[in-house]
């Protein structure tokens, strides 16, 4: 497969992905902190520094720029998974390629907070406790295997 086809089969998985790990952002963002938009505004630090991360409020500027910044960032995880780890699970049944996408999502999981630079880290976990982002990468675990 080459990367143009991993990437054009990413825009459907990666989206997926995306919008369901948004909308857990948003119920755990809601439960925890009384605001589902909150951890959506994580990712905006890219742009406007830390303390976009703790916002709570909706805004253009960081609600619009965080989800922006995650759903691209879903979809460059997504194209290494179709590129690397989907493409062996494909005709599985759901349950194998929920395991494979799970395993990205470990992957992403150890890159985005073990590995990346303070500033460049999702913002999430500023709002959120550990077990909401399991829920978070679960449902962005779930999206990936949705594409057959």
């Amino acid at each position: 497969m080459t990367w143009r086809e991993a990437f054009d089969r990413a825009l459907v998985s990666g989206s997926a992905a995306s919008l369901l790990s948004a909308v857990a952002l948003a119920a755990c963002g809601k439960i925890e902190r009384g605001t589902p938009f909150g951890p959506q505004n994580g990712p905006s630090q890219w742009i406007w520094g830390e303390r976009a991360a703790y916002r709570r409020d909706a805004s253009l500027r960081y609600t619009a720029v965080g989800y922006g910044i995650h759903h691209m960032t879903s979809l460059g995880w997504a194209t290494l998974h179709e590129k690397h780890i989907a493409r062996l699970v494909r005709d599985k049944p759901f349950p194998a390629r929920l395991a494979a996408a799970g395993l990205t999502a470990l992957v992403a999981n150890i890159v985005d907070f073990q590995l990346t630079p303070r500033r460049l880290k999702p913002g999430f976990e500023k709002q959120l406790s550990r077990k909401s982002l399991f829920a978070v990468y679960a449902a962005f675990a779930l999206g990936l295997a949705l594409r057959r």
